[in-house]
């Protein structure tokens, strides 16, 4: 960690960056996002839930953009999928892969077989991120699973932000296995234990930051190995869903953009705010100005600072019913937040 200037960035001496919606949308990143990173002195480490491309793949994209990346800084959870194959399986296992080349190469790397279609020697099934993946697949897959085989999804999220929107994910297939087998798989990715415990054992750091776009997967997997966590509105999760969340996915800290980790923590950090005010209203909150001209509207900065408060007043009761404004500046405050 820095001796300079707090700023969120130097108080942690790992930073453990998602990459979908985080530094990059499709194949282009996120404005503002490459300069962010670049600045901190803390090590970057990339931690992606996608499986479709291997580590020096991304890391090369990644590169390109800007980013400072070397091979080794990138988590992928391919790799976490595979890692939690072979804690379960005899060495030279056939494992069915459904997913890319990349989590093919996983797989073999840890001492098991990966085939493409299931047979009577198909000792499990790992499931990863693919355009390519159709009905023949997924019906070769779901043979196996039905027939006894052990099951890894390197991740379940319904949607892949892209430069166009959101797309399929792989919990979307993951969801089309579980109703065609009865049967669920045990999850390598975020917001499980086996991609965030790479991720830290992988930086040899001992004080990380998450930092990420998604409550359900980024935000979640921070709590569930206990780390702090920073929640930027560039991908895929709302002020909405922060205000509906419960605390198994809560950000430590909350801002616009990564631009945040070079202010302060106490700037960024969830919780009561000075000028602001929130109330319950059955499932809703109402944000009210506590000072200052009710009247006046505010800008982003200003709003993302309600916002803050608002989240930590449903920490231990959520609101899925959102926030109410009680006033013109509230009211300003919260259109801010879906711009």
């Amino acid at each position: 960690m820095s001796t300079g200037p707090a700023t969120l960035g130097n108080t942690y001496d790992v930073l453990l960056y998602d990459l979908d919606g985080t530094l990059y949308r499709g194949a282009d990143a996120v404005p503002g996002a490459v300069e962010a990173v670049a600045a901190q002195q803390a090590r970057s480490i990339y931690v992606t839930n996608n499986a479709s491309r291997r580590p020096g793949d991304v890391a090369e994209h990644l590169r390109e953009l800007g980013y400072p990346a070397a091979d080794d800084d990138v988590v992928t959870s391919s790799q976490a999928g595979a890692r939690l194959l072979a804690e379960h399986l005899e060495p030279g296992a056939e494992v069915m892969v459904v997913g890319a080349d990349a989590l093919c190469e996983e797989v073999e790397r840890v001492g098991l077989v990966p085939v493409r279609t299931s047979g009577p020697k198909t000792a499990a099934v790992v499931q990863g991120h693919s355009p390519d993946t159709a009905w023949p697949v997924l019906a070769e897959a779901a043979f196996a699973i039905r027939a006894g085989a052990f099951w890894v999804a390197t991740n379940t999220d319904a949607t892949l932000p892209l430069a166009r929107g959101l797309a399929p994910g792989n919990g979307a297939m993951v969801s089309a296995l579980i109703t065609a087998t009865d049967r669920r798989p045990e999850v390598a990715g975020k917001p499980y234990r086996a991609l965030m415990q790479d991720a830290i054992d992988r930086s040899g750091g001992t004080h990380p930051l998450v930092v990420g776009d998604r409550l359900d997967t980024d935000i979640a997997g921070a709590v569930t190995v206990g780390l702090d966590s920073l929640l930027v509105f560039t991908g895929v999760s709302t002020a909405a869903d922060l205000l509906a969340a419960d605390s198994s996915m809560r950000p430590t800290y909350l801002a616009n953009s990564l631009a945040a980790l070079d202010e302060s923590p106490d700037a960024t950090r969830v919780g009561p705010q000075s000028g602001w005010s929130v109330a319950r209203d059955g499932d809703a909150v109402i944000l009210r100005r506590a000072d200052g001209d009710p009247d006046a509207p505010v800008d982003a900065e200003e709003g993302i600072r309600a916002l803050r408060a608002a989240a930590a007043f449903t920490l231990d009761q959520p609101a899925p019913g959102g926030a109410i404004a009680g006033d013109a500046a509230a009211a300003s405050a919260i259109d801010t937040w879906y711009r």
